[in-house]
């Protein structure tokens, strides 16, 4: 075992974080009507293709692409119908375009500098078509402006794979000099003799902010709210009155690319900022 301990186990992924439902998927589907996207679908950060493999069971055409190579080798054997690909966010080059990009689960938070963050937003440029949409769900990093529960401690979760109990603990704190939420999560299973430590962080981007980038980048913000979404106290329905505040946890982002931003010199699918 190594230090990325759910991504080299995919099923370990799916059982720590489930979505039976489809809530993301579903969310994706209704923000793509909502605000009129098309069917060709670019899913980010796919994972272990869950949510691609629903939207493709409902009439899209889905790549997944994902830095691990585990997690695509897993997707690609659940969801055969879902072409996935290997890929790093920040360079990714495909060589076409998609009607819509996703990007979950805080994806886009793991560009932790600014030159990263442009980096990928380079390369949703270059695979977008003209007017194409770019869907996003992450942390709020106004949300750490105030005192929250999500920091009071270490907290602790077990869960089964394969009949062996998984144990977890995890602690979050915040990198104010580096504008990092940074994770701390030790595994503990029976047989185990050394527990294993995972370190992780999340660039914590606020909604300014982030307003401003997309639009160096060329893309219009459509929408920008905290609730409802398919991981807030509020469940998604596609009738929902999107909350503005963004004071909430999550933040929700429906981005429309300009239509004079997408002629990119050459061959230059991506370039860095």
């Amino acid at each position: 075992m190594n230090e990325n301990f759910l991504t080299d186990n995919p099923p370990l992924y799916e059982i720590q974080f489930p979505d039976p439902d489809h809530r993301a998927a579903r969310f994706v589907h209704d923000i793509v009507v909502r605000f009129g996207g098309g069917v060709h679908l670019l899913d980010i950060g796919c994972g272990t293709g869950r949510d691609a493999g629903y939207l493709a069971g409902i009439g899209y055409r889905v790549t997944g692409l994902d830095s691990s190579t585990r997690m695509i080798g897993y997707a690609g054997t659940r969801h055969p119908t879902v072409e996935f690909v290997p890929g790093d966010m920040r360079s990714f080059t495909l060589g076409r375009r998609f009607d819509v990009l996703t990007c979950l689960d805080s994806t886009m938070l793991y560009c932790h500098g600014n030159h990263d963050l442009m980096a990928f937003l380079n390369c949703c440029r270059g695979h977008l078509t003209p007017g194409g949409l770019l869907v996003a769900e992450m942390r709020n990093g106004a949300f750490f402006l105030t005192d929250n529960e999500l920091l009071d401690g270490t907290r602790t979760r077990t869960v089964t794979w394969d009949g062996v109990p998984y144990t977890s603990h995890t602690t979050l704190w915040i990198d104010h000099a580096a504008q990092l939420l940074r994770r701390s999560r030790v595994w503990e299973w029976p047989g185990c003799t050394v527990a294993l430590r995972q370190h992780s962080a999340w660039r914590l981007l606020f909604p300014q902010e982030l307003r401003h980038f997309l639009d160096l980048a060329g893309f219009d913000v459509l929408a920008m709210f905290d609730q409802p979404g398919p991981r807030t106290e509020q469940v998604w329905r596609p009738d929902a009155v999107l909350s503005t505040t963004l004071s909430a946890d999550r933040l929700h982002l429906v981005a429309r690319l300009r239509t004079d931003e997408t002629e990119i010199e050459g061959e230059q699918w991506c370039s860095l900022a």
